[in-house]
């Protein structure tokens, strides 16, 4: 069975960047997942399809109202049950969540299916998050006009992770955070560009000194950039390795500036 991937949204043509365009359109072409977006206001009767209202308690803007949102999340729900997913997982986008990562994406990519809510406004109403929400998820310390950006950050990441998703099945373990490091530098043609050359490594045909210089560009990379993602890991021998040239070329460097 594909992946079921449901999102209620007040933008559903947003999602349009992702079912016409790119890897996501060839995925579900060729049904690796399933998708649908759910609009609050086709849940709502009063003539203004009114889905929001102003917060108690006053401040500025608006919260979004419980109602529509849950009638969105249990049409969802009740989708994806027709489809043989048993229950799915309820996802809200939101600032106040966990932090979106490679793993997360993982853990998701093993899922029949879970529905994604995309809040708008101030936010949500609290009770339908306590009644209706599983969890929530975040992509980052900042804020965005909406939860639909941030959802098309999470369906695109899991879905490259689905087999047959990309050309390559050995891209996505390749990546950047994969095994918990950021990804080496990459080079194409020409050899040389504006006054910069290739790597000779890259150039000499040995996938052994090839694979040990990737691997050591990452170690470096990571260190300087994302000294948090190393910080107390367990390395192999070979990295432990590389991690101490690394420190002596370093030391070397700024002993020379």
């Amino acid at each position: 069975m594909s992946l079921q991937v449901d999102v209620v949204t007040l933008f559903p043509e947003m999602f349009e960047a992702l079912t016409r365009h790119g890897i996501t359109r060839r995925a579900l072409e060729e049904g690796a997942f399933s998708f649908r977006a759910w609009n609050p206001r086709d849940f709502v009767s009063d003539p203004h399809r009114t889905v929001d209202d102003r917060p108690y308690g006053g401040g500025p803007g608006m919260v979004m109202i419980p109602g529509p949102l849950a009638s969105c999340i249990a049409s969802a729900v009740a989708r994806q049950r027709e489809a043989g997913v048993g229950s799915p997982p309820v996802v809200l986008l939101s600032p106040q969540g966990e932090r979106f990562t490679d793993a997360v994406a993982r853990e998701f990519a093993q899922l029949p299916g879970f529905v994604l809510v995309a809040g708008r406004y101030e936010g949500v109403d609290e009770r339908l998050i306590e009644r209706h929400v599983h969890r929530e998820v975040s992509i980052g310390d900042y804020v965005t006009s909406g939860g639909e950006l941030p959802a098309m950050v999470v369906m695109d990441a899991v879905i490259r992770l689905l087999p047959g998703s990309l050309n390559d099945s050995a891209s996505a373990q390749e990546e950047s955070f994969a095994d918990g490091l950021l990804d080496w530098p990459h080079y194409t043609r020409p050899e040389e560009w504006e006054g910069s050359r290739v790597p000779e490594v890259l150039l000499s045909g040995d996938h052994a000194k090839v694979a040990r210089w990737r691997r050591k560009q990452a170690l470096a990379r990571t260190l300087a950039r994302r000294p948090d993602l190393v910080a107390g890991k367990q390395w192999n021998s070979q990295d432990a390795a590389l991690l101490e040239e690394i420190r002596r070329e370093q030391q070397a460097a700024q002993q020379q500036a």
